[in-house]
C-alpha cells in the first residue's frame, strides 16, 4: 500500500475544507498512511473579473489539477462534483464521492429578507446563469448582479453595499461555519440545485488500482447512485455553467426519482420535470430525464441560448 497520498486541490478555504475532509477519511481507515495536500491555482481562481458565463467552462477549475494528476505528481484530485465536466481528460476518472452533504441554495439577505419579500428594489447577486433564470422567472423585475470571488469576498462585498442579497450554495456556508449568514434554504422547486450541488468529488487515474482500492470505502453508493444519474443528465443536455439547467435526486426504495429544468436566460421560459428509475441503471434515469424535457421543447430554449443544435 502506497505510504504516501498526495492529493491536489485548489487553495480556497472552501476547496482546502473539502480536501482536508478527504484526508480525515483517509486517516480514518488507514491511520498509518501519510497524506499531503498541494495545493493548485487554477484558470478560474485566476480571472476573478469576468462572469463565469463568458469565459467557458470546460475544465475553469479543474484543468491544472487534473494535469498534475496525469502527470504523477498527486495521486488524487478533490472538487466540488459540480465544477467538474461529465466528459473527463483521457487516463482520469471518477474514483469516488463521500455522502453528498446540503444540495440546495441559499439566499444571504442583510435586511433579513427572506425571496418571496424581495422587491424590484433589491439587488440580489450570484455567479450562476441557472440561479439568474430562476430568479428571475419568480420575479421579472429583480436587478440581478454578477458577483465572483470564494464565499468569504462574496459576504464581505454583500456587506459593503454591493447588493442586498446573495444566493450561493448552502452546502458551502455550512462547511466553513458560516449558517448564521443564511436567511433560508430555498426550496428546490423554486431554484432547482446545480448538477451534483453539495458533492464532493474524489478524481483519480484511471490505471491505479492501489488508488482506487484506497477509496471504496469513502464511496457512499446512495450519493454515487444519485449524481450518476444527474451527470447523466447533464451530459445529455451538453451542460455547463454556460446554461441554466439544474436537477436533484433522491433514492426511494428501488426507484431513483430526478427532477430536473431548463430555462431561457431571461427566465420566461422554463420547463420542469420528474421522473422515476431504476436504483441499479442511474444513468438510464439521467438520459431519460433529459429527453423528457427535450421532447417538451428544450432543446429550443438550449439553442437559443448558445446556439448549440439539439437533435
Amino acid at each position: 500500500m502506497k505510504k504516501t497520498i498526495r492529493i491536489g486541490t485548489r487553495g480556497s478555504q472552501l476547496a482546502l475544507y473539502q480536501a482536508e475532509k478527504v484526508k480525515n477519511l483517509l486517516l480514518s481507515e488507514y491511520p498509518d498512511l501519510q497524506v499531503e495536500l498541494v495545493v493548485i491555482k487554477t484558470k478560474g481562481d485566476k480571472i476573478l473579473d469576468v462572469a463565469l458565463s463568458k469565459i467557458g467552462d470546460k475544465g475553469l477549475f479543474t484543468k491544472e489539477i487534473e494535469t498534475a494528476l496525469l502527470d504523477g505528481a498527486v495521486d488524487l484530485a478533490v472538487h466540488s462534483l459540480k465544477d467538474l465536466p461529465t466528459i473527463l481528460p483521457d487516463g482520469l476518472k471518477l474514483g469516488a464521492v463521500p455522502e453528498r452533504g446540503e444540495f440546495r441554495d441559499a439566499l444571504v439577505s442583510r435586511s433579513g429578507k427572506k425571496l418571496a419579500e424581495l422587491t424590484s428594489g433589491d439587488v440580489v447577486a450570484t455567479s450562476s446563469l441557472r440561479r439568474q433564470a430562476a430568479l428571475l422567472h419568480v420575479n421579472p423585475g429583480i436587478v440581478l448582479k454578477d458577483i465572483r470571488g470564494n464565499v468569504n469576498t462574496r459576504l464581505q462585498r454583500m456587506e459593503e453595499g454591493y447588493c442586498d442579497a446573495l444566493v450561493m450554495a448552502a452546502a458551502g456556508l455550512q462547511r466553513l461555519g458560516l449558517d448564521r449568514y443564511i436567511t433560508e434554504i430555498i426550496d428546490p422547486e423554486v431554484i432547482m440545485p446545480a448538477v451534483s450541488q453539495g458533492t464532493i468529488a474524489i478524481e483519480v487515474r484511471a490505471n491505479d488500482p492501489e488508488v482506487d482500492n484506497l477509496l471504496k470505502p469513502l464511496n457512499h453508493k446512495e450519493t454515487w447512485r444519485a449524481v450518476t444519474a444527474e451527470r447523466a443528465f447533464l451530459s445529455r443536455l451538453q451542460g455547463g455553467c454556460q446554461v441554466p439547467l439544474g436537477c436533484y435526486s433522491r433514492c426511494e426504495g428501488d426507484e431513483l426519482v430526478i427532477t430536473g429544468f431548463v430555462a431561457s436566460i431571461d427566465g420566461r421560459a422554463m420547463l420542469r420535470e420528474t421522473i422515476s428509475g431504476k436504483l441499479n441503471n442511474p444513468q438510464a434515469a439521467g438520459v431519460k430525464l433529459a429527453e423528457c424535457l427535450l421532447q417538451r421543447g428544450a432543446g429550443k430554449i438550449l439553442e437559443q441560448n448558445r446556439g448549440t443544435n439539439f437533435s
